[in-house]
């Protein structure tokens, strides 16, 4: 059987700078700096079990606009292991993004976050730190959530009764210390089934695979601990930059019920977008929209020169969300016709000048599937 091959833009791009950044415990945290030197700064935290690697389509929608900053969360990518459990917690993740800020976003300046799943925990675990805020001008909240993670999840079949026993064959589940092992067609479909949309093609399978796979087991099962009994309420209570939530319809780890928990707790909600027929993993399933939603923030808050002249919000919008009109059908869920699908696929977040989609904050929109 010839080797599943990954598509070209899933492939990590080179970065333009690397970087070693120290928390305050001391861990190594790997940085990765893409795109335009000088240009607004977008910065993407990853999720449980992966690494910057994950971000690679989302990059590559966004490079050519801005300055994109990833990093490795302690434990996974090339980032230093915690040397004891007592390491991992959403303390450690909120100081370790905090000294990715102070070292890539310059003093007086701002950048849009963007989390995935843990990375969005890592915002709100944040939320209410100084030196966070003043640093951030809106932020992104993908495929995530604050509490409960246990309760809400949908991996073991609804069938499986009663709710005591499906909590605890989902934490067994989710505190396995197993080794993954080699990728194999039987982890690719376990995968796929856990944390893809159900039409996710074999190259997406095949990516979401190499990456969950290299992280260390060790560290897969610590972490998992610290998403056992997740609370970040407090932080995403005082997480006051706007935040726009993103959740697949079909995302069995943080289904959309824990977005919507999400947006009715904001200070600042900035709509919800659900990405029809997409698991958790959204980044890599629609990277197209993921970055029309990061340019849309983008575009609205992060306020300040732009090396072309002008404000930030001059900056192109990518090609997928270029047609506001598209978008603005999009963002309203109203179903936009077949001859603007093509432009509203990859900005379901929809319309950065959109007044119809600005109308409620806690709007849901919905993208063009």
């Amino acid at each position: 059987m010839s080797p599943i091959r990954i598509p070209e833009n899933y492939e990590p791009p080179t970065p333009a700078e690397e970087l070693t950044v120290r928390s305050a415990d001391g861990s190594r945290l790997h940085v990765e700096v893409h795109g335009r030197p000088g240009a607004p700064t977008v910065v993407l935290a990853h999720g449980w079990t992966c690494s910057t690697a994950f971000w690679a389509p989302v990059i590559r929608e966004l490079s050519d606009r801005y300055r994109v900053v990833a990093y490795d969360q302690r434990g996974h990518g090339h980032s230093e292991i915690p040397p004891s459990r007592v390491r991992y917690s959403t303390r450690a993740l909120a100081e370790d993004l905090s000294a990715v800020l102070a070292r890539t976003v310059p003093a007086g300046e701002r950048a849009v976050l963007a989390g995935h799943s843990m990375g969005g925990m890592t915002i709100m675990a944040a939320g209410g730190r100084p030196e966070v805020a003043e640093r951030t001008a809106a932020a992104v909240l993908i495929s995530t959530g604050s509490s409960e993670l246990v309760a809400e999840l949908t991996v073991v079949p609804p069938g499986v009764r009663p709710a005591g026993l499906r909590r605890f064959l989902h934490r067994q589940l989710l505190r396995s210390r197993l080794p993954l092992g080699p990728v194999t067609p039987l982890s690719r479909a376990a995968l796929k089934y856990a944390t893809l949309g159900p039409t996710s093609p074999a190259g997406q399978v095949e990516a979401t695979a190499r990456i969950v796979h290299a992280c260390p087991t060790a560290v897969r099962a610590n972490w998992a601990a610290v998403l056992d009994r997740l609370d970040v309420r407090a932080g995403l209570a005082r997480l006051a930059a706007p935040t726009a939530v993103v959740v697949g319809t079909d995302d069995r780890l943080t289904p959309p019920v824990l977005a919507r928990r999400i947006v009715a707790e904001l200070t600042d909600p900035q709509g919800m977008l659900l990405l029809p027929g997409v698991g958790h993993m959204s980044p890599l399933e629609r990277p197209a929209e993921v970055a029309a939603e990061i340019h849309r923030m983008a575009t609205e808050y992060l306020v300040g020169p732009h090396p072309g002249g002008g404000s930030v919000g001059a900056v192109p919008a990518p090609a997928a969300a270029a047609d506001p009109t598209a978008a603005g059908a999009a963002a309203a869920g109203a179903g936009a016709g077949a001859s603007a699908a093509g432009s509203a696929a990859g900005a379901g977040a929809g319309a950065a000048g959109g007044a119809d989609a600005a109308a409620d904050p806690t709007d849901e929109r919905t993208a063009v599937a």
